[in-house]
């Protein structure tokens, strides 16, 4: 009596096992599968609901599609002309050194016109800070952080080394307007230093630039002057609201 008491409570305890973990017909060890089916529905239902939860909470959100950028390469040339009209440039001596030195600033702005010289642009504004003189050279080494304004089209700004004696190409860093999302490189030719400079911006990322800023430029030279209506600021060789 005692041996089948035993018996039966094992198999009590391995039918709960199978109610907990279902199975559509389970045999318990040495009795006829018939006896012991166990009704697997409801313990199917949750943990079919257990898993949907699971899933719910650790999918992961595909990322969203980042928009293209176009890559076209625009170039794009301008003329930076110092009329001695700005009070600019204005030489900070930092290192209170008569010679030009280190940690030197010099913010500055002046006139931008289109490459063809026919339209007032905007202006220039920024700051420079001088990293090395160089008497040999005859100049000095800058630092060199500065916008382009253009009116209602935005601004484009850039950065990189500014030499007063070669040739340099600064990055672009970005812009606003027209010049959103812009990035690439600008070639900064001196003409006569620091009043004529020519700018040949390589630009990527956005889309084609307005008709009246895609021109052909005049030649630089230190002969090159801006139209007399371009000078003066006339209506038609401005762009819309010019930055002045």
């Amino acid at each position: 009596m005692a041996a089948f008491t035993n018996s039966l409570r094992s198999i009590t305890y391995k039918a709960q096992l199978s109610a907990a973990f279902p199975s559509s017909a389970k045999v318990i060890s040495g009795f006829p599968a018939k006896h012991f089916k166990i009704p697997a529905t409801n313990n199917c239902r949750r943990f079919s609901r257990g898993l949907s939860t699971q899933a719910f909470f650790f999918r992961k959100p595909k990322p969203a599609a980042e928009p293209s950028r176009p890559t076209k390469v625009q170039e794009l040339y301008v003329y930076e002309i110092n009329e001695r009209d700005r009070s600019s440039p204005a030489y900070l001596r930092l290192s209170q050194k008569e010679v030009n030195s280190l940690g030197d600033l010099v913010p500055f702005s002046n006139k931008l016109y289109s490459g063809d010289l026919q339209k007032r642009l905007g202006i220039t504004a920024g700051l420079c800070v001088l990293i090395q003189h160089s008497p040999d050279k005859k100049g000095d080494r800058y630092e060199a952080m500065y916008s382009f304004y253009f009116g209602d089209y935005g601004h484009i700004s850039v950065q990189g080394s500014y030499l007063t004696y070669a040739d340099t190409v600064l990055a672009v860093t970005g812009g606003s307007g027209v010049f959103e999302g812009v990035y690439g490189s600008v070639k900064l030719k001196q003409i006569v230093f620091p009043f004529k400079l020519f700018y040949t911006f390589y630009l990527k990322g956005v889309k084609d630039l307005p008709a009246e800023l895609v021109v052909t430029p005049v030649e630089p030279t230190p002969a090159v002057e801006p139209s007399p209506a371009a000078k003066a600021a006339e209506p038609q060789a401005t762009i819309s609201n010019f930055t002045n």
